[in-house]
């Protein structure tokens, strides 16, 4: 049972003494706002951690799409240079007409 008690190798006796200092120093008015401002606090820095995890999402599927797009570059290339023999063929034949 003790061990479900400690928190920070805190027992329950020191975090009633804590809670008490904390009411005594604060008062029981200032408690309330304490906390709301804790709980905005903890909210904003959720919503920026789940907008890095979007950034950085975002960045990866960037980076795929431009390795998409350079696959699909090399591809035409490639086409090109099989048809370019054709091209030359053609040409010389043109010439030999002229």
């Amino acid at each position: 049972m003790n061990a479900i008690l400690l928190f920070m190798g805190m027992g329950m006796q020191e975090m009633l003494l804590i809670g008490l200092v904390i009411l005594v120093f604060f008062g029981s008015k200032k408690i309330p706002e304490f906390m709301k401002g804790l709980g905005k606090g903890l909210r904003e820095f959720k919503d920026g951690v789940k907008d890095v995890h979007k950034d950085i999402e975002d960045a990866t599927n960037t980076r795929t799409d431009a390795n998409n797009v350079k696959t699909d570059f090399n591809d035409v290339k490639k086409d090109f240079n099989h048809v370019k023999p054709d091209f030359n063929n053609v040409e010389t034949d043109v010439n030999n007409v002229k």
